[in-house]
């Protein structure tokens, strides 16, 4: 069998894989604690749950609008008044989308001609680069440093800008990093690409995991005043701990939420009927549930980070948000361990701790920890970490 040359250009996605080594670990009987895969231990909120086993008993299970069924979408549409205090985002700017990657996915087919050069500040998420590379794009990695909080600047931008770029994707709260662009940042980053007539993709999807004294910054506001330039992604994964339903959003112009419906109507049409209305009640409901997780990540990665900040070699920035860890691990590299994806190896394998190899990220010689755990675990984990790490 004959696969398309596309798929030599694919890497799978590295949480999975380090995930999946983790679990035939544990299928030997080997006690293996993964910080590898990003999301919330935490339950989805319990009148999100009910509200879908309402959904079964009154039978919405069936067909949907492509795009989302229209309470969906404008509840998505009332979120980002309540959240960002801006009018002018309707239901005509959103679709909803199979999880947060359908709706990046789709944005990119619909935007994207072969050739096409596509900035992507690194460290990045894992799947940025991938998806260019299966919409014919080409991504610009665009690095930023330890030095610089993990966070980049106009000038940074400008040195990688051609005559062939088209976009750029701004990811914050920022997974791996944890980094956070503060609103003067933000606004220059953002003036910046709208003044060279690129389209924006403003990945927001931990920006209810934002630490003080960090403030949650958007780009909604600018979506208003350039809705042909930007659109903002985002999902309901991480704020109501619902990975498992599926659901992201896509702010943007009426025309491009129509090409990404077309897109998708092809593709899944639309997205889990039940998912939908557990969705609203999300949404819509009480929100406390948010505040409380936040606090919980945040005691974490205090307790997490002040054991780090101990292991001599190791350069760990403190997060501004989401719940990763960032560890620059490249002054303990050596023969045995030449590389980042060597040392989550050692670590899997002695340690049996499972974190993902910066290489994943864009940023060789560094790991990322989840701290989306229990206690008791994270601090196992640890321990086993430092024992491999320090000497």
């Amino acid at each position: 069998m004959k696969l398309s040359s596309r798929m030599s250009l694919i890497k799978p996605a590295a949480t999975l894989a380090i995930n999946s080594k983790a679990l035939e670990l544990k299928s030997q009987g080997i006690p293996v604690i993964s910080l590898a895969v990003g999301e919330p231990d935490f339950d989805t909120p319990l009148y999100a749950r009910e509200a879908a086993k309402k959904a079964i008993d009154a039978g919405f299970t069936h067909y949907t609008q492509v795009g989302g069924i229209p309470a969906l979408r404008n509840a998505v549409a009332n979120y980002i008044k309540r959240v960002h205090n801006i009018d002018g985002v309707t239901a005509d700017n959103i679709i909803v989308s199979n999880g947060g990657k359908q709706g990046l996915y789709s944005l990119m087919q619909t935007l994207l001609d072969p050739g096409d050069e596509v900035l992507i500040p690194a460290p990045y998420w894992t799947s940025y680069p991938e998806m260019v590379v299966m919409n014919e794009g080409v991504p610009v990695p665009v690095p930023a440093t330890f030095e610089s909080g993990y966070k980049v600047t106009p000038a940074d931008l400008e040195a990688h800008l051609t005559e062939k770029t088209r976009m750029l994707v701004i990811n914050s709260p920022c997974n791996p990093t944890g980094a956070c662009y503060n609103r003067e940042e933000m606004d220059a980053i953002l003036d910046w690409a709208v003044g060279h007539g690129l389209f924006i993709i403003s990945d927001e999807m931990y920006e209810q995991l934002v630490y003080e004294p960090a403030t949650l910054v958007s780009a909604a506001a600018w979506f208003l005043r350039y809705p042909e330039q930007i659109a903002i992604a985002n999902g309901l994964s991480k704020a109501y701990a619902m990975t498992g339903w599926r659901v992201g959003f896509t702010v943007a112009a009426p025309q491009i939420i129509k090409a990404m419906t077309m897109v998708q109507s092809q593709m899944t049409s639309n997205i889990c009927s039940i998912a939908q209305y557990a969705s609203v009640a999300a949404l819509e409901g009480p929100q406390d549930s948010i505040s409380v997780m936040r606090n919980e990540f945040l005691r974490r990665r205090d307790m997490a980070y002040a054991e780090i900040s101990t292991w001599q070699g190791v350069r760990c920035l403190k997060p501004d948000g989401a719940f990763y860890l960032f560890l620059d691990v490249s002054a303990l590299l050596d023969e045995e361990c030449p590389d980042d994806v060597a040392m989550c190896n050692k670590l899997l394998e002695r340690g049996h701790v499972a974190a993902v190899p910066g290489a994943a990220f864009g940023a060789p010689g560094c790991l990322r920890l989840s701290y989306a755990v229990k206690d008791e675990v994270l601090t196992e984990a640890l321990k086993r970490m430092r024992s491999i790490l320090v000497k």
